[in-house]
C-alpha cells in the first residue's frame, strides 16, 4: 500500500472485546490536514530491534463531534479498480458500502462514493469474512483460521521452527506462499492485485545503493540485518534437499523476500474471538489492506465475533464528502524511521517525529503552545483552529512534533523573560542548522534528484523521500522557533 498517500505499531495492543469498537487512531483532532500515505506497494522495530505486527488502538477520538475535517479530493490519476477486484470477493461474502476502490501510480486507495453525514455512532463501510483472511496465532500451539495447512505438510515444520516472539512475519509469509499454491484458494485471485516486487517500497527489497541513499546509518544497519534474517531463513528451509512441495513455493529468495514484505506491510495484529476461543493472531485481511495511512484517519477496525467478520467502521462524528479518501492510522506514536522500516514510506508532517537536542537550552512550553494555538495533553496535542487567525496555515504535524521534541521548561508561577527565551530559541535553531549541515545533500538538492528521477526503483525513491522529509521537518522546527521569537510579548 507509498509515501505521499499509503496500506497499515503502536505499543498498545488491539483488544477485540466482543462489545467494543476498536479505534485505530489516536491523533484525530488536527484541523490542519495531514497528507495520507498511499498503501506501500511494499515494512517496525521495537526497542529490542524486533519487528512487530501493527496493532490497532482502543482509544476514543478527541475529534469534536460534527467538526468538519479537511477534504482530500480524489486525484485525476486514480482510476476505478478492475471490476474483477470486487467480483472475486463479492461471491465469497465480502461486502462494501458507500465506497469505491481506485488504483493509481502509487497503488490502491478506498474513497467515498457518496456524501456521508456525521452520526453519533460508527457506521460500517466494509465487512470481510474470516474465510477470506490468512490468520495464524501469535503463540504456540500454532492455529490457523481458516486452517489451510494440510495434515503432514512440511510447511508446518518450517513454521514450527520459527521464533514465536520475533518471526511473525516469516510465518505469515510462509502461509501466504502456501495459499498461492493451493488450487481454488481466494488468494490465488487476490494476489493479482497485490504489488509486484518492482512496485514495492519495502526496504526488505532495497539494494545496497538504495540503503546508502537513506543517509541514516542506524536505519541502514537495521534493514541489512532484516534482509539477512529473511535470506538466512530461506536458505535454511529452501535448500536442495527440500521437498518439491516446498521448493515450488519460493524457488528464488526474492520471492520469499517479497512475501515477507507483503506480510510486514499488510498485517493486522488483533485479538480474535472465535466461538469460546480467544486468540491473539497475525492476520492478512483482503480489501481492508487497501486502506491507506493518515495521521488524521476517518476509519477503524472492529471484530464482529458472532459471524466472524472484520468490519471497517467510520469514526463517529465524521463528515465525509464524495471522493474523500477513507484512511486508518497504521502506527501510533512512531517516528519516520519506524514507518520506513515497516512500510517503506515517511512523512514530513509526522506529529511523532523527534530531534535529539543537546545542551541546556530550553523554551517555555506553555508559551510555545499558546503561540501556535496547540492544546490538549502531551500525547494528544492538536491544533485549535478556532482560536487561530483566519488564513493561518503554518501549523501542521511537524509543528505538533516540535512541541513534543523541543526541550522545554514549565512553571506556571514563574513568568518568562523574553530575552532569555529568545536566546534559548536561537541556540536551539543553531543546533538544528548543525544537524542539517551534517547531511551530504540539502533538501533542495534532494527534491531536484526526485524531480529528475523518472521510472526509477520504488525503493530508491522512498529512500530519497525519507531523507528529504527529515530535512523538511528540521527546517519546519527552525521556522517555528523563528515565529516563536517574533511573537513573544515584552
Amino acid at each position: 500500500m507509498t509515501s505521499h498517500s499509503i496500506s497499515m505499531a503502536s505499543t498498545i495492543l488491539l483488544h477485540h472485546s466482543p462489545h467494543r469498537f476498536l479505534s485505530n487512531f489516536q491523533l484525530c483532532s488536527f484541523n490542519n490536514g495531514f497528507p495520507t500515505a498511499r498503501k506501500p506497494n511494499s515494512t517496525v522495530s521495537t526497542s529490542e530491534n524486533t519487528l512487530r505486527p501493527v496493532k490497532s488502538l482502543v482509544e476514543t477520538s478527541s475529534f469534536p463531534l460534527f467538526q468538519e475535517p479537511q477534504i482530500v479530493e480524489t486525484t485525476s490519476e486514480m482510476n476505478l479498480a478492475d471490476p474483477d477486484f470486487y467480483k472475486i470477493g463479492y461471491v465469497r461474502s465480502f461486502r462494501a458500502y458507500g465506497v469505491e476502490f481506485r488504483e493509481g501510480p502509487d497503488g490502491f486507495g478506498v474513497f467515498a462514493s457518496k456524501d456521508i453525514e456525521p452520526l453519533r455512532r460508527a457506521r460500517m463501510i466494509m465487512e470481510i469474512p474470516l474465510e477470506l483472511m490468512l490468520t495464524i496465532s501469535k503463540r504456540l500451539p500454532w492455529m490457523f483460521f481458516p486452517d489451510i495447512v494440510p495434515v503432514g505438510h512440511p510447511i508446518f515444520d518450517i513454521i514450527n521452527s520459527t521464533d514465536p516472539k520475533t518471526d511473525w512475519d516469516l510465518r505469515l509469509a510462509c502461509l501466504l506462499l502456501l495459499a498461492f499454491d493451493q488450487e481454488d484458494n481466494f488468494w490465488q485471485l487476490y494476489g493479482d492485485f497485490l504489488p509486484s516486487a518492482d512496485e514495492c517500497t519495502s526496504l526488505l527489497l532495497a539494494t545496497e545503493e538504495d540503503l546508502l541513499e537513506l543517509q541514516d546509518e542506524s536505519l541502514e544497519l537495521t534493514m541489512r540485518e532484516q534482509q539477512h534474517r529473511c535470506l538466512e531463513f530461506w536458505e535454511k528451509n529452501w535448500h536442495s534437499a527440500a521437498p518439491l512441495k516446498i521448493k515450488r513455493l519460493a524457488r528464488d529468495p526474492k520471492i520469499f523476500m517479497w512475501a515477507a514484505s507483503i506480510a510486514q506491510t499488510r498485517c493486522i495484529n488483533m485479538e480474535m474471538r472465535i466461538g469460546a476461543l480467544i486468540q491473539d493472531a497475525n492476520v492478512l485481511v483482503p480489501y481492508a489492506d487497501m486502506l491507506n495511512h493518515s495521521f488524521q484517519p476517518n476509519c477503524f477496525f472492529h471484530w464482529r465475533f458472532k459471524d466472524r467478520m472484520l468490519e471497517v467502521m467510520i469514526n463517529p462524528g465524521s463528515r465525509i464528502k464524495k471522493g474523500e479518501e477513507m484512511t486508518v492510522n497504521y502506527l501510533s506514536g512512531q517516528q519516520n524511521n519506524i514507518f520506513m522500516q515497516r512500510f517503506g514510506f515517511s512523512s514530513a508532517v509526522n506529529p511523532w517525529d523527534a530531534i535529539c537536542f543537546s545542551g541546556d537550552s530550553r523554551i517555555h512550553l506553555d508559551t510555545f503552545l499558546s503561540v501556535f494555538n496547540i492544546t490538549g495533553l502531551r500525547q494528544e496535542y492538536y491544533y485549535n483552529s478556532k482560536s487561530a487567525k483566519e488564513g493561518d496555515s503554518f501549523v501542521d504535524g511537524a509543528v505538533i512534533a516540535a512541541a513534543r521534541t523541543l526541550p522545554t521548561w514549565s512553571d506556571r508561577d514563574v513568568p518568562i523573560i523574553p530575552s532569555v527565551e529568545r536566546k534559548a530559541a536561537k541556540e536551539l535553531q543553531e543546533q538544528c542548522h548543525e544537524i542539517l549541515a551534517k547531511y551530504p545533500t540539502t533538501a533542495k538538492q534532494d527534491q531536484q534528484i526526485l524531480d529528475a528521477t523518472e521510472d526509477g526503483r520504488r525503493t530508491l525513491e522512498a529512500a530519497i523521500k525519507y531523507r528529504l522529509h527529515r530535512k523538511l521537518f528540521i527546517g519546519k522546527v527552525i521556522d517555528a522557533l523563528e515565529i516563536y521569537q517574533d511573537r513573544i510579548l515584552f
